[in-house]
């Protein structure tokens, strides 16, 4: 196994320097710790409709694996996620070392995360939906062809339309004629006509029509209707936009949570190797006693006891450590087990004061951003309500399409005077929504501040926590060495060394959670700020790094 101990402070390379002297025998039973890489393809989950992105993406594949300095020419392709085992259509296969720095790993997880690519998708579709709206006031030119087949077959009842006509001959001949000397009777004309008209008719027609047409309709007022709607749409992409920022910052927050606690977790169960492999020793040195008759069956049943329990730890550790580099696996997605690089640090220098921190945030947070899309959501509800009985005006005409064709056009108005929405009830629950919208500004504000303050405090603790316990790792170290000493020579007991080695382990675990502690604070505070990769600017300049057991 093999660490890093350049940047170790004096002390404690003595102690990391003892304790590698002493662990060369367990490498079969840890945590795997070969410094190779294996590249793996993984799912890389792209917006196939940006051609830009893919080929910055493919660059990055490039740069991450080490293995091609040219630009891969890879096609579009249905790949399956080694998590969930579900296809995923227009994705690019990743290479991924099994090797990985935490930038390395902040680049990957960029590209693999299904729920950045799903506030993609979201942020996409609003920004296709406004642009969709930005044309509704252009003028809409429509054409019309038909073409139409018919046939007609009914009976008519000409009964009434008959007698009808037979009374109005009737008294037509009536009137016509003047008054003369009695002459003989004249033919009823009424009757002579309605023999000749049939009481029904059965009419049977069929044929064929056709028709085309061109029209035009264009709303060339609309009393500020459309430009609201396309002002709620652009808004609602504000928001879309803050809310994939948001989740964004949290993955990155989460990435660093899984990282620096898997490189904690192996620490750890390289610790509890090296006090397993230091009692190994003492247990050895206290059958060589017994048998001379130096201690006591007791004091040797101690030590086969304090044996037994150090390799529990070391196994329980080991699993600790397979557990925390799996839910790193799980964030990477993939098939592999991810060897953390970059260890944990501490600076022992001072933060800025808070009142930087705190202007970041008020300036940077995303939760900002999706209140000030949410006032602008209720401003243009607003200013649609506000529209309620203002007239549409639009230009229309239609034209057929025919040798003598048929046309017509002209302008239209049109007015709400009463029903549909209340415009009082509209426009007093659009300021409500303002009001809502500045009130949530101040809470958010308010609560970022507080945030803001607890996190810086927490790094400054955990920094001064940090620098405290070096005097206990040094002095259980020295505690240490004197009892292995003592030991050799009968002055102390096989328990005496066991006790100082549980006092080293303890001293050293501790020092590493704090720098953990620190890590993690201080990305909590790059979160609620809003800037979360400003963390790598404090890891980069960091003057204290912990060891770290895969190193590039």
């Amino acid at each position: 196994m093999k660490f890093s101990l350049s940047t170790l402070s004096a002390a404690m390379m003595m102690v990391t320097l003892i304790s590698l002297a002493t662990s060369v025998s367990a490498q079969e039973n840890n945590i795997e710790r070969r410094d190779d890489t294996m590249s793996v393809a993984v799912t890389q989950i792209i917006d196939a409709d940006n051609q830009s992105d893919a080929e910055e993406k493919r660059a990055v594949i490039a740069n991450t694996t080490k293995q091609n300095n040219e630009e891969q020419a890879i096609g579009l392709t249905t790949l399956i996620d080694p998590i969930t085992h579900k296809s995923v259509d227009n994705s690019y296969p990743l290479e991924v070392s099994s090797l990985l720095s935490l930038e390395q790993a902040q680049n990957i997880l960029l590209q693999v995360s299904p729920k950045i690519a799903a506030n993609q998708a979201a942020i996409a579709a609003s920004e296709y939906q406004t642009e969709a709206l930005k044309t509704i006031d252009n003028p809409l030119v429509f054409a019309r062809v038909s073409a139409n087949a018919y046939n007609l077959d009914t009976d008519l009842d000409l009964s009434t339309l008959k007698n009808g006509i037979i009374n109005d001959v009737n008294n037509g001949v009536d009137n016509g004629i003047p008054p003369i000397p009695p002459l003989p009777d004249l033919p009823n004309f009424g009757e002579l006509v309605g023999e000749r008209i049939p009481d029904s008719y059965n009419l049977r027609r069929s044929g064929s029509t056709t028709g085309a047409g061109l029209g035009v309709v264009w709303p060339i007022y609309t009393a500020g209707r459309s430009t609201a709607l396309t002002g709620v749409s652009n808004a609602r992409t504000q928001e879309a936009v803050a809310d994939s920022i948001l989740d964004k910052n949290e993955l990155y927050n989460t990435l660093i949570e899984r990282y620096f606690k898997a490189q904690l977790a192996i620490i750890a169960a390289y610790l509890r190797e090296d006090a397993y492999d230091t009692l190994q020793q003492t247990d050895h040195m206290a059958q060589r006693l017994f048998e001379e008759g130096f201690i006591s069956r007791v004091d040797r049943l101690e030590a086969q006891s304090a044996l037994a329990d150090a390799k529990s730890e070391s196994v329980n550790a080991n699993n600790d450590a397979r557990l925390a580099m799996m839910a790193l696996q799980r964030l990477l997605r993939t098939e592999y087990r991810i060897k953390p690089s970059t260890p944990l640090f501490v600076s022992s220098r001072p933060l800025p004061d808070v009142n930087y921190f705190q202007d970041l945030a008020l300036t940077n947070h995303p939760g900002l951003q999706k209140v000030a899309a949410k006032r602008a959501q209720a401003e243009q509800l607003h200013a649609l309500s506000d529209t309620g009985y203002k007239p549409t005006v639009m230009l229309y005409g239609y034209g057929q399409v025919e040798k003598d064709p048929s046309w017509v056009a002209g302008v239209s108005a049109s007015w709400k005077l009463w029903g549909g929405l209340d415009k009082t009830a509209s426009l007093a629950s659009s300021n409500a929504k303002i009001r809502q919208a500045d009130l949530s500004e101040i809470e958010v504000s308010d609560n970022l501040l507080l945030l803001v303050e607890k996190n810086w405090h927490d790094v400054n603790n955990a920094q001064s926590r940090y620098q405290a316990l070096q005097s206990n790792v040094d002095l259980a170290a020295e505690v240490l060495r004197l009892r292995q000493l003592g030991l050799q020579e009968g002055v102390n007991t096989p328990i005496d060394v066991v006790q100082a080695q549980t006092q080293s382990l303890k001293a050293r675990t501790e020092q590493a959670q704090a720098a953990n502690s620190y890590v993690q604070s201080l990305a909590a505070l790059m979160q609620s700020c809003g800037t979360p990769l400003a963390f790598n600017a404090y890891l980069n300049g960091a003057d204290i790094r912990l060891p770290t057991l895969y190193t590039e």
